[in-house]
């Protein structure tokens, strides 16, 4: 395995769930509730972080 293979790991801000459905208290015609989709900000959707050195890489 090369030793420059970049090393993942759980994003700390939303530990693995990176989207999440809130209600907002309100409900559609038919009765359903009204939910929004947030994803997190920090990994973008994707649920994993590189590790530091990794990032390192990636922005040089």
């Amino acid at each position: 395995m090369p030793e420059n293979t970049a090393r993942i790991r759980r994003c700390r801000d939303c530990d693995g769930f990176p989207t999440v459905a809130i209600t907002t208290g309100r409900r559609n015609r038919d009765g359903s509730h009204h939910t929004l989709t947030v994803t997190c900000r920090t990994c973008h959707g994707t649920g994993t972080t590189h590790t530091r050195a990794a990032r390192r890489e990636v922005s040089a």
